[in-house]
């Protein structure tokens, strides 16, 4: 992978993976449901599984560097 693409889709993934996480536990110590309008443990099961696909990637992509 070339480098500047690969330093740039890691930090997206990165950046909205965390962004993710902090929204998902943020909502979860408000025991608020993480989307509006589905239930709370389904949604917060789904974002916990993108945060992690996220986390993953963004990883993946660093270490292409």
């Amino acid at each position: 992978m070339e480098r500047e693409p690969a330093i740039f889709a890691g930090a997206v993934f990165s950046l909205f993976g965390g962004g993710l996480l902090a929204w998902t536990v943020t909502c979860v110590r408000r025991h608020q449901p993480v989307a509006q309008g589905v239930s709370p443990v389904a949604s917060t099961t789904l974002a916990s599984v993108i945060v992690v696909l996220a986390l993953a990637a963004g990883t993946w992509c660093f270490t292409r560097l």
